[in-house]
């Protein structure tokens, strides 16, 4: 097995910046082919490893020249979502807790929260977050912080 494969078969074979399914029989050389991705755990810390990320090539790539955009689920009925990628770089670097999003009701903020928890553990391995979903003004404010 190479290491391409080992890294696939940990991320389930999805792309941890689109969340779209890859390919493991692609070529490494197509945009949509599968390759990894470097990530550091706690960025300028003594001792860190850098471990891999499945991504596709043009996933990966793009990422080198902008800012990665993580998206939310369009099926998730959320207001005034926070950008998740910076939402995560900031809570790892300062710790606390972030508000990410807003919804009408508790079961949909159940159901967003329940998706960004397995979001997160594929745009950020090994770190384990939790979410908090708080009632207030009719509304319920889902909470994200580091575990």
């Amino acid at each position: 097995m190479s290491d391409l494969d080992a890294v696939g078969t940990k991320d389930n074979w999805r792309c941890w910046l689109c969340d779209a399914p890859v390919d493991p029989d692609a070529s490494v050389n197509s945009d949509l082919g599968p390759s990894a991705d470097s990530y550091q755990d706690a960025k300028g810390k003594k001792g860190t490893v850098a471990t891999e990320r499945l991504a596709h090539r043009a996933c990966n790539t793009k990422r080198g020249k902008i800012a990665p955009v993580i998206s939310w689920s369009n099926d998730l009925l959320v207001s005034d979502p926070a950008p998740i990628f910076e939402t995560v770089e900031r809570l790892l670097r300062k710790g606390g807790r972030e508000a990410v999003a807003r919804c009408p009701s508790e079961l949909d903020a159940e159901q967003a929260s329940s998706w960004l928890l397995d979001r997160l553990s594929r745009l950020a391995p090994g770190v384990k977050f939790a979410t908090e979903i708080s009632a207030g003004g009719g509304q319920y404010l889902i909470k994200l912080s580091v575990d």
